[in-house]
Order: structure tokens, then C-alpha cells, then sequence
């Protein structure tokens, strides 16, 4: 977990990335916009290489991270609230939007505006479209996530009921130069997806907003949203910026790390160890459980190649990292994506040990390590979750249980009673989640 810590780090890859970015001679202006949930890590290092040129900003910051930061000069840090936007988060939109307003008033093209933009930055950064209310984008967004969204269609939705994403911060910011440092948490790192796009051209439109509402069935239950669509499918709402527009000619991005790092960076750390990686995998999506089942079959399935003949005298260990979500519905289980993974994993394991026969004490000699790299899986305190090798066993406990508790999406409850919850508090950084399973090996006779 330390080395997805490292190669996780905001402030280090901002500063790795340092020189690719011109923010002028030592007299530029530079306005400072952070926002997401390595917002102040990212800023640090900013403002420190930055010095006196930064003559003001704005950073929306995780709450227990904004309290323990340093105080940057001239910059205001705002605690902002994830998943759900709050008032405050609204407030801290509405300064940054202000303050980027009156920067660029003063100083125009000579002005620079240097962006740090991190996962969770859709919810900091919101500000109602004329019309709708804070209510009615956290109603559509709770909806939403619920039902088991995308991100790129979430954010579709985000895009065109408020009026900061989707590319309008390059709009706002025109004519200065913007020079983005991105920390993904998006599958495919697509500049328009992470935290919206503030920065970034929108190849989405509002019939596409509402096009998800209509896919999942939402329209009637957030009436005042869907309007609001339909007037910008009419033209009578402007629309975000496209990739002609010319403000994304003064607007350069560079993405300094992803979960692709996180997951290099454990591979390497098992390796160094002396274990051996089966396999090295990035890019994994889809709905918590069902890779978690998958990425269990990977140990099932070695074991199976071990007992014909094949030995392996070494752990074996497969890495894997992207974004998985869980579909809740009106589950009312508490949990998030990486504790369902690890969950549903161990009871696929758990399956094969009830078998008995060739997998006799599989469960026994497998450990199972999930982690949210925010530090935040779900609605709870878990980063996720570190399950020792015959814990299920040791608490007695069934598959038929742990079944139970996926069905109820209540990961959380079940990994307490195993005293399995991985518990890191914010970490001030976010590149998703890596999955790490470890199979010991054993005897190669059948049990």
C-alpha cells in the first residue's frame, strides 16, 4: 500500500511535471485554481515553485485536509463536501468564480492561471444553472450514482445543469493562459470526464444529459432538471464550449498520474519482494462484485494449473486497478466499491473451499487487498479492505453469509465483523481503486 502511496502522491507528480508548463517571467500574475480531493497537495507544490507571482486564488479542499493545510498567501483554501455537493461547496464555486472573473479583468491575456484539477472536483465545484436549485443537482446526482451511472454519463448530466464544467472555467478564463496539471481518477484519463472538464472541451450536449435521464428512468423524478434540459436542447440555454471555441487555444493539460501508476507501483513492490505477479492489469471497470468474483477465479484457476503439475514456489500475485461501481438501488447496506470487491472475492473463494476436494483450505492461503486511493470507498471511513488469509474460517463464517451481505450491498458491516476494514482517513490523493490477491502457496497433492 506504501508504494501506491508514493506513486499516488499529488505533490510529487505535480512536481515531476513542473517543467513541461511557461508560466512566464517573474513578474507573471499567476491566479491559482485547485479543486478536488488532491486539491492541497497539489496547490502546495504549486504555490511554493510559484512564489510571488501568485497574486491570488481559490482551493476547494476535503474538509479534514483544508484544517490541517498550510495557510498559501493570497489564496483562500474552502472546504468543500464528496460525494453530495453542500452549501459550502456552493460558496466556495461561487468565490472561485468571482475571483477568476476579477483576475482576468485586471490582467487578461498577460495573466496565467495555473489548474489543478483532481477526482472529486465535480462535486466541489458546482454552481447552479439559472433556474435550478443546490437541491435539485444533489437529488439528480444521488439518483444517479444509485442507479448505477457511469461517470462519463454523470458528468454528461453535471455538464449541462451548471455552469463551471464542462470547458465554461476555460470560457471564464479567456484571455489568459491556463496550464493544467491533472491527477486522474477516470478510466482512460479523458480530460472532459475528470471532475467535468472545467478546463476542458465538452464533446457532450443536452440532449445527451437528458438521454441518461431518460435511460434510467429519472426524467419524472427530477422534473425541474429535465426542463431545464429541454431548454438547452431548444437553444434556449448556451451550450458548453466545444473544441473550436477559442479559449482552448490558451489552454494546455497534462495528466501528472493515474491509476496505471498505482498499479505499476504495487506490481514492482510485490515483485521486489520476492513474489511473483501473474498479472499486471489497468483499466478494469464494471460492477464491484463481479470483478472481485473474477479476480478470485484468477487464484481458483492457478490453483487448478498447480494441481496439474505446473509448481509454483513462490506467492503468486495478480494487481489490478480502474474504477468499479456498485448499482445500490434502495439497497439500504452500507459499503463502496472497494470493500464489495474484496467481499465478493472472498466468498468466491469461499465457494470453492465448501467444495472441498482439490480446493480444500483455498480461502487459507489467500490474502485480499482493496484500496481506495482517496482513502474514502463509499459512504464510510474504509479505504477499503486487507483480508488475512483464513479470516473467514476464523470467524466462522459462511458463504452463505457473505452472500447474503452482497445481495444488501453491505460490504462494510461484514468486513467489520472480520476486523478487515482498511481505514487510512483522506489521503489527499486520487487515482481509484487497485485490488491486490496474494495466493500462498501449499502442498500440490489434492487435499
Amino acid at each position: 500500500m506504501r508504494a501506491v502511496s508514493i506513486a499516488a502522491d499529488a505533490g510529487i507528480a505535480v512536481g515531476n511535471c513542473w517543467a513541461d508548463a511557461d508560466f512566464g517571467g517573474e513578474h507573471t500574475p499567476v491566479f491559482l485554481v485547485a479543486v478536488g480531493k488532491a486539491s492541497v497537495e497539489m496547490a502546495r507544490v504549486a504555490a511554493e515553485r510559484l512564489g510571488e507571482r501568485v497574486v491570488g486564488g481559490v482551493v476547494t479542499a476535503v474538509p479534514e485536509r483544508a484544517g490541517s493545510s498550510v495557510e498559501f498567501a493570497r489564496v483562500r483554501v474552502m472546504p468543500a463536501d464528496h460525494p453530495l455537493p453542500t452549501a459550502r461547496n456552493e460558496h466556495a464555486s461561487r468565490v472561485m468564480e468571482d475571483e477568476l472573473r476579477r483576475f482576468v479583468r485586471s490582467h487578461g491575456e498577460r495573466g496565467v492561471v495555473c489548474a489543478l484539477i483532481s477526482g472529486g472536483g465535480s462535486a466541489h465545484l458546482v454552481a447552479s444553472g439559472e433556474g435550478l436549485e443546490l437541491e435539485d443537482l444533489r437529488a439528480v446526482n444521488g439518483l444517479l450514482q444509485r442507479a448505477g451511472a457511469t461517470i462519463t454519463e454523470l458528468n454528461a448530466v453535471r455538464k449541462h445543469t451548471e455552469r463551471l464544467k464542462g470547458g465554461r472555467l476555460a470560457r471564464l478564463a479567456f484571455p489568459a493562459r491556463v496550464e493544467a496539471f491533472v491527477l486522474s481518477d477516470v478510466v482512460g484519463d479523458d480530460l472532459d470526464v475528470i471532475a467535468s472538464g472545467p478546463f476542458a472541451a465538452d464533446p457532450t450536449a443536452f440532449s445527451d444529459a437528458l438521454g441518461v435521464l431518460q435511460r434510467y428512468l429519472l426524467a419524472e423524478r427530477v422534473p425541474k432538471v429535465a426542463q431545464y434540459l429541454e431548454r438547452g436542447i431548444r437553444g434556449e440555454i448556451e451550450e458548453t464550449p466545444k473544441p473550436e471555441e477559442k479559449c482552448f487555444v490558451r489552454v494546455r493539460h497534462r495528466v501528472v498520474a493515474s491509476h496505471e501508476s498505482a498499479v505499476r507501483a504495487a506490481a514492482s513492490a510485490m515483485s521486489v519482494c520476492g513474489l511473483t505477479v501473474r498479472e499486471s492489469r489497468s483499466g478494469v471497470v464494471g460492477e464491484s462484485a463481479e470483478v472481485g468474483r473474477a479476480l478470485a477465479r484468477r487464484a481458483i484457476e492457478f490453483r487448478a494449473s498447480v494441481l496439474e503439475g505446473n509448481t509454483a514456489a513462490a506467492p503468486s500475485v495478480w494487481v489490478w486497478g480502474g474504477e468499479t461501481s456498485v448499482t445500490v438501488r434502495d439497497s439500504a447496506g452500507i459499503g463502496g466499491p472497494s470493500q464489495e470487491c474484496a467481499l465478493a472475492a472472498l466468498d468466491e473463494l469461499q465457494r470453492a473451499t465448501d467444495r472441498a476436494g482439490e480446493f480444500a483450505g483455498l480461502s487459507d492461503r489467500v490474502g485480499i487487498l482493496t484500496f481506495s486511493t482517496d482513502g474514502i470507498d463509499g459512504p464510510t471511513s474504509a479505504a477499503g479492505a486487507m483480508i488475512l488469509p483464513g479470516a473467514a474460517r476464523q470467524a466462522g463464517l459462511r458463504s452463505v453469509e457473505m452472500s447474503e451481505a452482497l445481495r444488501r450491498h453491505d460490504s462494510n458491516t461484514m468486513l467489520r465483523s472480520l476486523a478487515s476494514l482498511l481505514e487510512t482517513g483522506p489521503t489527499g490523493t486520487n487515482v481509484n481503486h487497485v485490488a491486490v490477491l496474494v495466493l500462498y502457496p501449499g502442498s500440490g497433492s489434492r487435499s
